[in-house]
């Protein structure tokens, strides 16, 4: 139940960044102040955003602090004191991974940053924002969260200085880190800081330890969490060190926590010990659609004078569930979400669409609805997740006992589409085909009334002991649904293009892989031009594989290490000589006309018809 001990604020308001808007709502001074990396856009989208509205919603003051400056601390003092703690994020990516490139080279833009400008937050923004809410606020206990904190709460390789770090809780002294999806977690620390005096600064740091989905340090001779609580234990990062092989150890424990772990983990960083409690319970149906239904202005915060490019893609999608079942292990939600998933009802989707046609910007078009993957709405396992040793759903087959209900997935999308005021509906999330293979009416019906002329997969390769160490699937299944795709196009006489997502330089692969890609590319007439090299992010199994060189079961394997080595490979693929003046029309893959050399224009395509 929501918390009725304030008065909530009018919800037409975005969450304060400025002491008058403190004002506007007759508050005195804050509870939590929230800081993030990202521009603040009062979306559900938005980690901060939907954060902050639960924690408002359970009768907290919530302000936010958005890219704050980071050579001194008045920006985060700006809003004063709050009264139980600060919370940080870099953001929704890893601050590293918005600076640079796969190729360690500064990017030219930001999407999260108001006019794509680049540059507004500090690399390792977790740390430098730690360091100035404590010059701001001396004693107040520091929260971390989001992706960066998230995938970091461990020791880990991080590819941006070629070096092995300490879990992120060491180097910025934080008090408390969240992992995963926070709202379980934030709001049970608050709700400890409660009844504890600003002043008994060490009994709120021990108030802090223990929660579920959490993660703390402590010294080495500290005795936590109590004898009779089961605890594992995993490489320190002194061992990884000597034994690269133990970063792949920790990676695979880590990963089987987030799925079916009850335990504690235990892990040594120089004189220092890190300790992570159970994962959090995922939210139920009824919190989810309770937490969705909060009343968000889908707007960036109206101090902004100019557009946020993340914001206008995504002002009127719709999230209908969490986590996803592949574990591929190049991604990081295997770590952070997990591989369990968590829907809303039906009446909540609907009620949303309700709302979105109200809003004053509404167009009549709904962007998404989806989630990590756009066909795995009202999935479930029947199999008890403690019992459960697979690392994927999905990989090298479906496991039986995962059931993703997605022929109903295709009737809910068909209510949401007749809601009165909704002119289009479309599924940009992307699709796991595989999955899509097994309900071909689904299938067909997605991509007859629900795909805006483009859909996205992720064949990602065409080798199959490349596919192998990504965890995704045969290649003849891409070859499958290619020849679905191609028949459901004849018959319905649309134009529809498909947007492959591929990697290149992946561990494991070599340049003859690469080659054996370009080939079967070429003999399809296909010239892609949206081509990743792989990037080791912290805490992914593909990382591990990456940094020791080895496979999953202590197989060497070949790494592309070196950035002439991944540039080479990158290149196989993608050659300089292919850059296009129309990148837009040569983005695509144009199934239609798979074997010849360009894509069909819009001209002699109305010719044909």
């Amino acid at each position: 139940m929501l918390s009725k001990s304030r008065p909530h604020p009018p919800y037409h308001l975005a969450l304060p960044m400025t002491p008058a808007e403190i004002r506007q709502r007759h508050w005195n001074a804050l509870d939590v102040l929230l800081i993030t990396g990202d521009a603040y856009v009062d979306h559900p989208s938005f980690g901060v955003a939907l954060l902050g509205r639960w924690l408002e919603a359970h009768g907290y003051r919530v302000g936010i602090v958005a890219q704050p400056r980071w050579d001194c601390p008045d920006d985060i003092a700006a809003l004063g004191r709050p009264r139980l703690f600060a919370g940080i994020t870099a953001g929704a990516i890893d601050s590293m991974l918005a600076h640079y490139t796969a190729f360690r080279k500064k990017r030219s833009d930001d999407a999260y940053t108001p006019g794509g400008r680049a540059g507004a937050r500090p690399n390792r923004a977790t740390l430098v924002y730690t360091g100035l809410v404590r010059q701001a606020f001396p004693g107040l206990p520091v929260l971390l969260g989001g992706i960066e904190a998230s995938l970091r709460r461990a020791v880990h390789y991080d590819f941006w200085t070629d070096k092995l770090r300490r879990s992120l809780l060491i180097d910025s002294k934080a008090d408390l880190l969240i992992y995963g999806m926070g709202e379980r977690a934030l709001l049970e620390a608050a709700q400890r800081l409660e009844s504890i005096p600003e002043e008994a600064v060490s009994q709120r740091k021990e108030a802090l330890r223990g929660i579920a989905g959490t993660a703390f340090a402590l010294g080495k001779k500290e005795s936590w969490p109590p004898s009779n609580s089961a605890i594992a234990t995993l490489p320190s990062f002194e061992e990884i060190q000597k034994d690269p092989q133990k970063l792949m150890e920790a990676t695979l424990d880590l990963e089987r926590h987030v799925h079916q772990g009850s335990h504690w983990l235990r892990q040594d960083n120089g004189d220092r010990c890190v300790l992570i409690a159970p994962p959090a319970a995922p939210l139920s149906t009824r919190e989810l659609d309770r937490l969705y239904d909060l009343p968000y202005t889908r707007r960036a915060h109206p101090s902004y004078t100019q557009p946020i490019p993340a914001a206008d893609m995504i002002q009127f999608s719709i999230t209908s569930h969490r986590g996803c079942g592949g574990g591929c292990s190049f991604c990081s939600l295997a770590l952070h979400q997990g591989r369990r998933i968590r829907s809303r009802s039906t009446a909540s989707l609907q009620n949303e669409v309700r709302q979105l046609t109200r809003h004053p910007d509404w167009r009549g078009s709904i962007s998404d609805v989806g989630g990590p993957t756009a066909n795995m709405w009202g999935a479930y396992c029947d199999l008890d997740p403690k019992t459960c040793k697979r690392t994927s759903c999905l990989s090298p087959k479906r496991c039986p006992h995962f059931q993703p209900p997605q022929e109903k997935l295709l009737a809910l999308l068909k209510q949401l589409q007749h809601t009165p005021g909704v002119k289009h509906l479309r599924v940009a999330s992307g699709i796991r085909y595989d999955l899509a293979l097994h309900a071909p009416r689904y299938l067909k019906g997605v991509l007859h009334s629900f795909v805006g002329g483009q859909i996205k997969v992720a064949p990602e390769h065409c080798v199959d002991h490349v596919l192998h160490y990504m965890r995704k699937p045969s290649f003849a299944q891409f070859e499958k649904f290619l020849t679905f795709f191609e028949k459901t196009q004849a018959a319905t006489g649309k134009r529809q293009y498909i947007i492959p997502y591929l990697l290149s330089a992946f561990p494991g692969c070599t340049d003859d892989d690469m080659r054996t890609l370009t080939a079967w590319l070429k003999k399809q007439g296909w010239q892609p031009k949206q081509v990743q090299c792989f990037i080791p992010t912290p805490g992914t199994v593909a990382t591990a594989m990456y940094y020791s060189g080895r496979d999953i079961n202590g197989a060497p394997i070949p790494i592309a290490r070196t950035d002439a080595e991944r540039q080479r490979q990158h290149h196989i693929l993608l050659p300089t000589s292919r850059h296009s003046k129309h990148p837009k029309k040569n983005d695509r893959w144009n199934a239609t006309a798979k074997r010849k050399k360009d894509n069909v224009t819009k001209k002699s395509a109305r010719h044909r018809k």
